[in-house]
């Protein structure tokens, strides 16, 4: 590598060291962000082979060491693998219909391993094409997908407000009152935090919000720590626990179904993080960022966990907090590594109420959708027909979301496509983008008047005149970015300091002569 590459890689902001003590602070908030979604898979799929209390412990277990490895894989890096950005791996909730339906169709657990392990070889092998299609995902693509990442997720966060899925079917209404209100002080906790000038305490107000809560909820009676002393302190995952892994043909193509699936989102994900970032994403690194998805899946089975996928509520954490290092993230994976191998302190994690992860969740998510929003305000809607795009692709991806069962009565690969918001509204962005800015053939001209070629008036705002009425004289314009007076005479503009700069007008803040230049 020349010193010119070299200098340019370091300058990457995900390439930031924040130093061992703060990148494990950071770390272990994006483990708390992400554990009630790592621990759910493995009871689900878990529950449905009839496994015992200690089994799904052990599955549990495992897949903390899993995506532990997993994650340092995908943002740590070694070539050929990891995208280097800040990515959480843990077991894809994608899979987790298509794996109880294999469990349940008499191939037991056995049957999971093998499918996910056959399907993750096929994976890696097409990973390279999916690097490909990064042209398919312009700004009108890319701010639907990570806005409806964000919509997708605030069922989840309502659940969790609720107090988990359990209390949320059996409808107890004083028992999901007192749930949500723990959840809302802990959002508050955390808006609060938000507002302290001190940078450590803002950029942690998330992990300190989630403490704070546990500890009213404690107060409260809400919090059980008592089993923490349970079970084995240190346990090792045993490979091939529950025997080798079976391979069943109907199985493995459901789950390559389910692989391409992964594949899609965590393509949006490593593209939506590098918009966070604020850092390039290019074929190579999404190409290597896959084949760390796909390995890490195929080496999960041997150490009984299942399919891995960039978690999509971390993305958010990211954009909330600021810190765009990967090695924060890389810490949060030696914390999941030690989360597997120390089951105790597993269950400390395990305790912290759901409902303290749902009022933190609310702030995440929404930040998730926010950050698409951003990225959708970049599109050019005058004269294109990127409106009809977003319009169509998020209501598509919003489907399953407000009706779970749209697609009950379709075929099985079809159902567990769309099944999922983020895979519907991807898989429509693209297509619609295709359709309608690759293909130009049969779009109607520029200025023909379509509703959906249409942009709203542009406005300046009454302040930046006011503002500016007392400075310019008459026959002032604006030419090429700059102001100039009658006779075509450029006007500079002083600065507080009494620095003479170039009069340019910021586009963006038109009440603010000397643009980027302003002192």
């Amino acid at each position: 590598m020349s010193s010119s590459t070299a200098a340019t890689a370091a300058a990457r902001p995900e390439d930031e060291f924040l130093g061992v003590g703060p990148s494990f602070g950071y770390g272990f908030q994006h483990v708390l962000t992400m554990y009630g979604g790592i621990i759910a898979p493995p009871l689900i799929v878990g529950g449905a082979a009839g496994l015992s209390p200690d089994d799904q412990a052990l599955l549990v277990a495992c897949c903390l060491f899993v995506g532990g490895l997993a994650t340092v894989l995908q943002s740590l890096g070694v070539k050929f693998f990891g995208s280097r950005l800040p990515l959480v791996q843990g077991t894809s909730f994608a899979g987790v219909a298509t794996m109880t339906a294999i469990v349940n169709g008499g191939g037991g657990i056995q049957a999971v391993f093998g499918a996910v392990m056959a399907s993750a070889a096929i994976g890696f092998l097409v990973a390279p094409f999916f690097a490909r299609i990064i042209r398919f995902f312009p700004p009108v693509v890319t701010g639907v997908v990570i806005t409806t990442i964000g919509l997708s997720l605030f069922p989840v966060a309502a659940q969790w407000a609720m107090g988990g899925a359990a209390v949320a079917a059996k409808g107890d209404e004083h028992t999901i009152f007192t749930n949500v209100c723990l959840g809302g002080a802990t959002l508050l906790i955390i808006m609060l935090l938000s507002k302290v000038r001190s940078a450590v305490v803002s950029r942690l107000s998330i992990l300190l919000g989630i403490v704070l809560g546990t500890v009213l909820a404690v107060v409260l009676g809400m919090a059980d720590f008592s089993r923490v002393g349970d079970g084995a302190l240190f346990a090792f995952p045993q490979p091939f626990a529950f025997g080798p892994p079976t391979f069943h043909p109907a199985a493995i193509v459901s789950m390559t179904i389910v692989v391409l699936v992964i594949l899609t989102e965590t393509t949006a994900d490593i593209i939506a993080v590098g918009e966070i970032v604020d850092t390039p994403v290019d074929r190579r690194r999404i190409a290597d960022g896959l084949r760390a998805d796909m390995g890490a899946s195929f080496i999960s089975p041997v150490f009984n966990g299942f399919t891995q996928s960039a978690f999509a509520q971390n993305v958010g954490l990211v954009a909330i907090t600021g810190v765009r290092s990967r090695f924060v993230v890389t810490a949060g994976g030696v914390i999941m590594l030690v989360l597997g191998l120390l089951p105790v302190l597993g269950r400390v994690v395990a305790a912290v109420p759901v409902p303290v992860l749902g009022g933190a969740g609310i702030v995440l998510f929404g930040t998730v959708a926010a950050s698409g929003i951003r990225t959708l305000g970049k599109v050019k809607y005058t004269g294109t027909p990127n409106l009809i795009i977003v319009a169509t692709s998020i209501g598509i991806g919003m489907l399953p979301i407000a009706a779970p069962k749209i697609y009950a009565g379709f075929p099985a690969w079809f159902e567990t496509i769309f099944h999922s918001g983020i895979s519907s509204a991807a898989v429509a962005a693209v297509l619609l983008n295709i359709l309608f800015n690759e293909i130009t053939l049969g779009n109607p001209p520029e200025g023909s008047g379509s509703v959906f070629t249409e942009a709203p008036p542009r406005y300046v705002p009454l302040e930046a005149l006011e503002h500016l009425q007392s400075h310019l004289q008459e026959g002032d314009t604006v030419r090429d970015g700059k102001l100039v007076d009658s006779e075509g005479n450029e006007v500079p503009a002083i600065t507080a300091a009494g620095e003479i700069v170039p009069a340019a007008i910021d586009p963006e803040h038109p009440e603010n002569p000397g643009g980027a230049k302003e002192h």
